[in-house]
């Protein structure tokens, strides 16, 4: 927050003095934008949210070219979950249904048991969690993760929110 206070005043002051500096930019292009500073967001590259689907359990899902789709949970879960200390994910081969239990996920606050967006086959699970869970918490879009499935029935993923139905789910369970 001080710093949002710190960055408004550096701004404020940087607007009132620019004009004197530079005399050919009209200042009504140079009005500062209201925007919160901080808020709660799904990731900071909308990139990488483009495409994914949301449950109402909080998984994630991106469907890649090749039809296999990577499963993670969301920013709010992770958040919501503190420091993952412990993935507990499936074999390679395991076959899972929609909604069927597929790992767990343990932190310094919880255990969450995750559950699968879609029917499939698990093709990949990330290793790196074994080693480094924090990845979940870092970069839970990216790096973080859990599992690659096939996707045996696409027409599950039209159930899924997309990204703006998912940013109004959260916000109806906040209130």
């Amino acid at each position: 927050m001080a710093a949002c206070r710190l960055f408004r005043s550096f701004s404020s002051n940087f607007i009132t003095v620019l004009p004197s500096l530079t005399r050919s930019v009209p200042l009504c292009l140079l009005r500062p934008v209201s925007t919160p500073c901080f808020g709660r967001t799904l990731t900071s590259s909308s990139r990488l949210t483009a495409a994914l689907k949301f449950t109402d359990k909080h998984e994630w899902i991106r469907v890649e070219d090749d039809g296999i789709g990577t499963v993670g949970i969301s920013n709010f879960a992770q958040e919501a979950l503190g420091d993952v200390v412990y993935c507990g994910l499936p074999e390679v081969g395991t076959q899972l249904a929609q909604q069927d239990e597929f790992g767990a996920l343990e932190s310094v606050k919880a255990a969450s048991e995750l559950y699968s967006p879609l029917t499939g086959e698990v093709v990949e699970v990330n290793e790196l969690l074994a080693d480094k869970p924090g990845l979940v918490n870092k970069s839970c879009y990216k790096d973080g993760w859990l599992m690659k499935m096939t996707i045996a029935k696409p027409t599950e993923l039209d159930a899924l929110m997309d990204e703006a139905a998912y940013e109004r789910y959260i916000r109806s369970i906040e209130d």
